[in-house]
């Protein structure tokens, strides 16, 4: 892909600076769980990620009305050559502690977003090192031509390379690892906001940069976060006027929400589907009573448990309408998505009967089952309906709920049998999902989320095929096939597209996002 020089300068953002001046205020929002950490590098985590974008920036951000990325801390970029692009750095940038912004920082952001305790490598994958050329300009040395370069730098926030150094946190925190560094407690960023204080579980409080180098017409000068696992008590927060905004209302409670005269309801399909996962690499399954093998890695198991799904009566019944259903692993707004790979297997518990009595399991088996309890719309309830459904084809899913905190630490260490994710796309291109969910272990972020190990050589070659694949239409046509070869080898059992409202006071303006998150550049508390 050709990278066209962009100056974009203090001229750029000229719809910002002309913005009325509008009365500073606090911005209170709430939702279920908590960020898992400050460090920009360590846990993949659309929730932290989000609320990063306030205290760091990356080079180049998403604009939240066209989606598209714009200049950050990058103001132009330019193709040297087919593996070499040149970045040309904003000037007079300087961190919330006064201390400037150079091209170290890029080359060393970068290079520890790569490191090995990294859980961002996904958004790396192609970029061989980042040179400096001087102060104000950096080259990213590719392994190879690359179209979806300035999609994954919208994730790789910067961070100062002197304060890490003084602060022992070179490299990030080890997601699978309970030992903590300085930088996952604390942050120092150029982004419009800086940390006060964060009480994990409790509250995070932002406030506003005094360095910071933009001007935006948000009014807000202190964020608010609260973390609210019940779904009554966060709305009773909106309710009273305690919160300004709710992330996640509840499928329940949505109806009265909207009826309020005192609220406002937005609402649309994110770009994250939920997916169950399974363990398609252990010999043997722990806690389950098939002993010598493992069953989950007989394709005809896994069509089983697909079929036995109701999916249409968890998106009327538990989601109360906020899911779509779908057929793949990626949601309608992903690059190499289309209707065929969107089309399920059909339920028929049936079929998932004579499937599982043609792989040896007549009588069905016992599996370990675990899921979020505060990460996505009704988990909880969605995996206890599953289960049930399971149980009428003979499969006893011992279900096991956990926070988020400590919820994808345990199956980033391949810990369960069956898992739930929920995968949004940050770069709204199948090659995300494809590497991180369906590509064999290995290292540049292939196969991260993986925690399944399912493994396909077809897979490996359409994956490697598309990260440097450059003819879009043939690109295109190695995406959706490899959509659908994940779907015709079920290496995952798709549920839905979740439809995420945001629900609010009146007085609030936000855009709302097909990825779930609030833009801090435009909210408005009138």
């Amino acid at each position: 892909m050709k990278f066209k020089q962009l100056a974009w300068s203090a001229a750029a953002l000229a719809v910002f600076a002309a913005a009325p001046a509008l009365q500073a205020k606090p911005f209170k929002w709430s939702s279920a769980s908590d960020i898992p950490t400050l460090d920009i590098h360590s846990q993949n985590n659309a929730l932290g990620n989000g609320v990063h974008a306030a205290i760091y920036d990356s080079l180049v951000y998403y604009n939240s009305q066209t989606f598209k990325p714009e200049a950050q801390l990058a103001t132009a970029w330019r193709d040297v050559s087919p593996t070499q692009v040149r970045f040309t750095l904003r000037s007079g940038v300087k961190f919330s502690d006064g201390t400037p912004f150079t091209a170290d920082d890029v080359v060393y952001s970068i290079t520890r977003a790569m490191a090995k305790t990294s859980n961002y490598a996904v958004y790396t994958q192609g970029i061989d090192r980042v040179v400096k050329v001087n102060d104000s300009t950096v080259d990213f040395m590719m392994k190879g031509p690359n179209p979806v370069l300035l999609s994954q730098l919208t994730e790789l926030r910067i961070m100062s390379k002197a304060w890490a150094e003084k602060n022992k946190s070179v490299e990030p925190k080890d997601i699978r690892a309970k030992d903590e560094t300085y930088a996952h407690r604390n942050a120092m960023g150029t982004g419009q906001f800086m940390v006060k204080e964060w009480q994990p579980d409790q509250k995070l409080v932002l406030v506003k940069n005094p360095n910071y180098w933009g001007t935006t017409p948000s009014n807000v000068t202190e964020i608010i976060y609260t973390p609210i696992k019940s779904e009554a008590t966060r709305v009773a927060a909106l309710l009273s006027g305690e919160v300004d905004l709710v992330l996640d209302p509840s499928p329940q409670d949505m109806t009265r929400l909207r009826g309020n005269a005192n609220l406002k309801v937005i609402d649309g399909i994110e770009s994250r589907t939920i997916f169950f996962g399974m363990d398609q690499f252990r010999d043997e399954l722990p806690g389950s009573n098939v002993k010598g093998k493992n069953p989950l890695k007989d394709q005809r198991v896994r069509m089983a448990l697909y079929q036995a799904i109701d999916i249409n009566s968890i998106v009327r019944v538990t989601l109360r309408g906020l899911g779509q259903a779908t057929g793949t692993i990626v949601a309608p707004q992903v690059n190499g998505w289309t209707e065929g790979v969107h089309k399920r297997f059909p339920y028929d518990p049936e079929a998932s009967k004579k499937l599982l009595a043609d792989a040896g399991y007549p009588n069905g088996f016992e599996v370990d089952f675990a899921c979020p309890n505060n990460r996505y719309i009704n988990d909880e309830e969605i995996c206890q309906a599953v289960t049930a459904m399971w149980s009428r084809i003979g499969v006893k899913a011992k279900l096991r709920t956990l926070p988020l905190v400590t919820y994808f630490p345990m199956i980033q260490r391949f810990e369960a049998s069956i898992y739930m994710l929920g995968w949004g796309v940050p770069t709204f291109d199948a090659l995300y999902s494809l590497q991180s969910l369906t590509r064999s272990l290995g290292t540049g972020g292939d196969g991260n989320y993986n925690v399944g190990r399912y493994s396909n050589p077809r897979m490996d070659i359409i994956v490697d095929r598309v990260k440097v694949e450059t003819d879009l239409p043939v690109r295109n046509r190695f995406l959706t096939e490899g959509l659908q070869l994940s779907n015709d080898t079920v290496s995952h059992l798709p549920l839905h597209n979740q439809i995420i409202p945001w629900a609010m006071k009146k007085n609030i303006d936000v855009t709302h996002r097909a990825d779930n998150r609030l833009d801090w550049r435009v909210i408005k508390v009138n």
